[in-house]
């Protein structure tokens, strides 16, 4: 599909009450920026638009009008098979995120087979500065090597983020939540030495005990080293 075939058929998905609901999720993306496909419609247009030579011209055509064409980018790039040209569109499309769904839906499948590549790009991203190019770095840091693939220099280059931005410190909190849940002892000093800044450390709590896996004796301990004011 050409570009303007692939915005026709989004405003042919539209969904008027999701968009209304969506809106107040994202409250930084206008409304009238909005067209309101539900995620799993974007996701099977998606599919199909990753296997189209002519979508590159969607690809290319940056900055899109619609945060739903942000989002149908994003699983696009979610879906290329070949990891050059994936991690080349990646660079070319974060500085354009400008909103956390968008920067948490881009997840590309092929980053798995070529973590040592990715992880170089990460460690640019972390340093980058921009609100959405940094939480995805801390995204895919959480995603790609919390398990087999974890050193403990991982979780020491998200601690050493500075960042007043509301979603940057979340995902922050979101990252050692789930470190905690997967790499406990190497995450725990970070909460029991307050190596991070207040909100982030009691957010980080809150989110480890609202975690179906993390058992009841840890939950407690971390309870126990909340901030008391």
């Amino acid at each position: 599909m050409r570009p303007e075939e692939i915005q026709k058929e989004l405003f042919r998905l539209q969904d008027v009450q999701y968009r209304d609901f969506q809106a107040k999720l994202i409250p930084n993306i206008p409304p009238e920026a909005m067209i309101g496909v539900r995620t799993p419609a974007l996701r099977s247009l998606a599919k199909q638009l990753a296997r189209q030579e002519e979508t590159r011209e969607f690809l290319c055509l940056l900055p899109h009008r619609y945060f739903d064409e942000n989002q149908i980018h994003a699983f696009i790039l979610s879906e290329l098979k070949d990891y050059d040209r994936c991690m080349d569109e990646v660079c070319r499309f974060l500085p354009h995120v400008d909103n956390w769904a968008t920067c948490d839906q881009l997840s590309p499948k092929v980053f798995r087979k070529h973590r040592p590549e990715l992880l170089e790009h990460i460690r640019e991203w972390i340093a980058s500065g921009e609100t959405y190019t940094v939480r995805f770095a801390v995204g895919m840091l959480m995603e790609h090597f919390l398990d087999e693939d974890f050193d403990p220099a991982y979780p020491e280059m998200v601690a050493a983020i500075r960042s007043e931005e509301y979603y940057v410190r979340m995902m922050v909190a979101w990252y050692f939540a789930t470190a905690l849940a997967k790499q406990y002892d190497a995450a725990l000093p970070y909460i029991r030495d307050r190596r991070l800044d207040d909100w982030t450390h009691q957010k980080t709590i809150q989110k480890a005990v609202e975690s179906y896996r993390i058992p009841d004796e840890r939950k407690a301990l971390l309870k126990s080293l909340r901030i008391r004011k």
